[in-house]
């Protein structure tokens, strides 16, 4: 299958190497692009880091030099993230928002401060609110923001594709309003919430993971 890869990079390029050990044929078009923000890092009073995706620790890790915190990540592929960027003591939700909440909240009484939730300007959910639900103080830090791209030389450029891979709601809107209404492939989702923007749009089909992580979104694809 040629398979689009609308994630942004360098995500994108890991998916397309899975995908080719697969057997197929990855077309890579990111949807959004990644831009950091001027945001300060003021870690008075904080006790652990949350972080709910990889680009999160990236922006958090390329400036600042704090790798002491606890760090609780959303899934497996964060924690990597994590771990690649110097952090030591990390515990993965293997999940989605709701259940990194559940873990930070099971940690609580080793959290000595604050939980600080590195992140993008616009959460595709709410963490300190979840976290407030179980008396966890927490308070988000926008560094980084994603903003739309086209893909180069347009649709056509892509050539014909015979699925294309959604990883979070945002992506999928961006597909939505980049296709224009008109028939897309069969799109592989890796949540439910990533799938939601596309209702109401002709897709071939649509379908979405058990379990919000990468291996199980891959394993929707037909054998080639």
């Amino acid at each position: 299958m040629r398979v689009w890869i609308t994630r942004t990079e360098p995500g994108a390029s890991r998916t397309a190497d899975k995908l080719r050990a697969l057997g197929h044929d990855p077309v890579v078009a990111p949807l959004l692009d990644v831009h950091p923000l001027p945001a300060l890092i003021d870690l008075d009073g904080i006790g652990a880091l949350a972080f709910t995706s990889a680009n999160g620790v990236r922006a958090f890790a390329g400036r600042c030099a704090e790798r002491a915190l606890p760090v609780f990540t959303v899934g497996d592929a964060t924690a990597a993230a994590a771990r690649k960027a110097g952090f030591t003591d990390i515990a993965s939700a293997s999940g989605d928002l709701d259940a990194l909440a559940d873990r930070i909240a099971a940690d609580a009484a080793r959290i000595t401060g604050v939980v600080l939730a590195p992140g993008p300007r616009e959460p595709a959910g709410d963490l300190p609110r979840a976290l407030a639900a179980q008396g966890v103080t927490a308070r988000g830090l926008a560094l980084y923001e994603t903003l739309p791209v086209f893909p180069q030389g347009g649709l056509k450029g892509l050539g014909p594709v015979d699925a294309v891979l959604i990883h979070s709601p945002k992506a999928a809107e961006r597909l939505a309003v980049v296709l224009g209404g008109k028939a897309g492939p069969a799109a592989y989702c890796i949540s439910p919430a990533a799938a939601a923007p596309l209702g109401g749009h002709p897709f071939a089909s649509v379908a979405w993971a058990d379990h919000p992580d990468e291996d199980s979104l891959l394993g929707l694809l037909p054998p080639p």
